[in-house]
């Protein structure tokens, strides 16, 4: 009698174990499909982040630069000196360009320095519009890889995606072929979770359309 108990509640045990079984298949099956379905990618990418330029309020000659490329600068820090006016950093960031016009005289348009914050540091990707250009939406889990690591991906998501085309073609003749636009698609990640990865840097993209 106690041998069939034992046999009856094993047998519970392996239906549970089975159904245990099923449903991590099940599970697993439906996560792959999420990440092997519905994945657009878009090639032709590049790591920046938004430009922040530095001019003077009013013309002058530049007295002195006081940074250059690659320095990375604080909010505060002092930049430049043209005619009496000190140009100081707004925010903490990395100096892109940053020419040498020490004596020249330069006016409000100038773009005497410009900087970016590597915390804003996004994956912009241009992709066709007829490659997939209506399933991207903001929110939607990105893959992508940086050419200078190569074999490592890194996680994200959409972030935005540019409401015009990059070169609006307004007008071509009636002989010629219709022509394709291109968009920009941004993925945001964290710049702080991947601090090796540097603003200019070639990237490639997959946008998992599913997991939005």
């Amino acid at each position: 009698m106690k041998r069939v108990k034992t046999i009856i509640k094993n047998k519970k045990f392996l239906k549970m174990v089975g159904i245990v079984f099923v449903v991590l298949i099940l599970v697993g099956a439906y996560f792959a499909y999420v990440l092997y379905t519905g994945r657009i990618f878009i090639d032709d990418s590049l790591i920046q982040a938004p430009i922040i330029t530095i001019s003077p309020s009013a013309s002058g000659k530049v007295q002195e630069m006081d940074v250059q490329e690659g320095q990375y600068v604080h909010k505060g820090d002092q930049l430049a000196i043209v005619g009496s006016q000190t140009l100081r950093a707004d925010t903490d960031g990395l100096v892109v360009t940053a020419p040498d016009e020490t004596g020249s005289t330069v006016n409000t348009t100038t773009q005497l320095i410009q900087m970016i914050r590597p915390v804003d540091l996004r994956v912009a990707g241009t992709i066709d519009e007829n490659k997939g250009l209506n399933q991207i939406k903001v929110g939607q889990v990105v893959a992508f890889t940086v050419d200078a690591f190569p074999g490592k991906t890194f996680w994200g998501y959409v972030d935005e995606v540019s409401p015009t085309a990059k070169t609006a073609q307004l007008s071509f003749s009636i002989s010629s072929e219709r022509p394709t636009q291109q968009f920009v698609v941004y993925t945001k990640f964290n710049a702080t979770q991947y601090p090796q990865i540097e603003n200019g840097m070639s990237a490639k993209m997959t946008v998992y359309t599913n997991t939005r």
